[in-house]
């Protein structure tokens, strides 16, 4: 049975926390040469994704995964965005766009050697928007838990909140799935820069075990060979958040 403090810094950054928000997560990788006409082609569309629930979160690949750029579009519930009125704002949003949504499709469909796409519940809309507001460099890991081991994969990813906060590093945004691509769930830190990034190897010895039995690990070390336990598939990816 977990002690009170194992018990208490599981609560981190968790308690209080509302994770039911939907949001489409968009992975896209462009046809050779497209980068750049994929790119201007979604900035064309804002201001119809705008007219629904909000203009989605635009990350863009450095190195890692295979997609080039991600988007995450707000939606809040599947009720909610589908709703008469939401459906009504992205219509007239739409006929008075440059292109319709056929042949806006067919313009992307153009441009693309793959795609995925994922609904995710996820933190509130302004915990992901001030998170993402505030450094110019993430890093997106995205899992495939051990079949029967999807909550146990949920509650690591909590448990290295924790262990992040007791060190003073910045916690991830978690998001799980709800329907689409196969990932059971994925995580966004948020960084100043590279630098900040890679400050997590420089935390004492000492205190990132304390910290991490805390949390309820074996010890600092042993985090990431855990976390191995828990996932068949795990792609991760860093680069800049698009503004």
């Amino acid at each position: 049975m977990p002690s009170l403090l194992i018990a208490l810094a599981l609560m981190v950054g968790t308690a209080d926390a509302d994770t039911t928000y939907l949001y489409k997560a968009l992975f896209v990788r462009a046809a050779p040469g497209e980068l750049v006409s994929l790119i201007e082609l979604y900035e064309e569309r804002m201001p119809v994704f705008e007219a629904g629930a909000g203009r989605p979160f635009v990350l863009r690949h450095r190195q890692g995964d295979q997609w080039d750029v991600f988007y995450l579009f707000p939606m809040e519930s599947f009720e909610r965005y589908w709703s008469e009125g939401q459906a009504a704002r992205r219509a007239a949003a739409a006929a008075g766009s440059p292109r319709s949504d056929h042949e806006f499709e067919r313009l992307v469909l153009q441009r693309v050697a793959w795609r995925e796409e994922l609904y995710v519940k996820g933190p509130a809309l302004e915990t992901v928007r001030a998170a993402l507001e505030g450094g110019t460099l993430f890093h997106l890991e995205a899992f495939i838990a051990v079949p029967g081991k999807r909550a146990e994969l949920l509650r690591e990813r909590e448990m290295e909140n924790a262990y992040l906060a007791a060190v003073g590093r910045p916690t991830n945004l978690i998001f799980t799935r709800a329907a689409g691509a196969a990932w059971d769930s994925f995580t966004i830190g948020v960084y100043r820069d590279l630098a900040h990034y890679a400050e997590g190897d420089a935390v004492p010895a000492e205190e990132a075990d304390a910290a991490a039995r805390a949390a309820g690990f074996e010890a600092a070390d042993r985090i990431g060979t855990y976390l191995r336990t828990l996932m068949s598939s795990h792609h991760d990816t860093i680069g800049r958040i698009v503004r």
